[in-house]
């Protein structure tokens, strides 16, 4: 019998282990009328949660997830995570992390657990824009006029 527990765990060990071929199997973690929402996004369904990864995918070098921590209690958890990954436009495609965490709600859905809602927590404006060069000087800048 598959537990809310196996969910999790098929869900992470996915999210860890994902290459851009993965991306098809997606119904594998995620319920079909799933909710997906980031700094940037926010989707329902399989169809669009799979375009924010294979966006990822082709805009990125190598990214992966690095899970840190997960606490569960029953149907729900709370996952840390670094993302670490490669952008060719800052410095010739230098590794960078963005340290984050998600909230996963997990449901029954045909025999198995998977995830219902995805909802990721992560500073766009720390952990993203100030690596750019120009705009990273303009959000530092705000930074300390805001702090003194």
């Amino acid at each position: 019998m598959d537990t809310a527990q196996n969910g999790i765990e098929r869900a992470l060990h996915f999210f860890e282990h994902m290459q851009p071929a993965d991306l098809a199997r997606l119904n594998e973690v995620y319920c079909r009328d799933a909710r997906f929402k980031d700094p940037f996004n926010e989707v329902q369904g399989l169809a669009a949660i799979e375009k924010i990864f294979a966006h990822m995918f082709a805009n990125m070098t190598a990214p992966r997830f690095v899970i840190t921590q997960c606490v569960q209690q029953e149907a729900e958890c709370f996952v840390a995570w670094d993302f670490v990954f490669g952008l060719p436009s800052l410095q010739q495609g230098a590794e960078q992390v963005i340290r984050g965490a998600s909230h996963l709600r997990m449901q029954p859905e045909d025999g198995r657990w998977r995830i219902a809602l995805h909802r990721d927590y992560w500073d766009a404006a720390e952990e993203l824009y100030e690596k750019f060069p120009v705009l990273g000087n303009l959000m530092r800048w705000l930074k300390r006029r805001v702090n003194s």
